[in-house]
């Protein structure tokens, strides 16, 4: 990881990263820990796509997931007492909609490319989280 990656990230990092927790907590209507393992999701000569693409691939979809799922207070209270954290990482550079999520232990983990299907796919990967959720509680 470069300086301009090292610099996209910690200004995302600074600039964006409060709102978009607060947007997902405020989904959950819960707070929790979140991860970002940042050296994964950072790509040498794409960081000037971090800005759009890492709310489009990490965090839209989680909102979108968390606001259906917890839209009534017995899956809410379902949620909140499954869901400790998530981590978000890009190990593997899936791009696959429907592998990019998965649940264990009480640990949500997104795991995409952090440049491909960025657009094309926040249904489809909201879609993913929202099932791997209901399916572990």
């Amino acid at each position: 990881m470069g300086l301009k990656e090292k610099k996209a990230a910690r200004d995302f990092e600074q600039d964006r990263l409060d709102s978009l927790k607060a947007q997902i907590f405020e989904a959950a209507k819960f707070e929790f820990e979140i991860e970002i393992k940042w050296d994964t999701i950072t790509i040498d000569g794409y960081s000037h796509l971090y800005e759009q693409t890492w709310p489009l691939i990490y965090f839209e979809p989680v909102i979108i997931a968390l606001k259906e799922l917890c839209s009534d207070d017995f899956c809410q209270e379902a949620v909140q007492a499954g869901l400790k954290k998530i981590v978000i990482e890009n190990d593997g550079d899936i791009h696959n909609s429907s592998k990019c999520a998965s649940f264990s232990d009480g640990v949500l983990t997104i795991n995409h490319s952090p440049i491909i299907n960025a657009e094309n796919q926040v249904q489809d990967r909201a879609n993913t989280i929202k099932e791997v959720i209901e399916n572990a509680l």
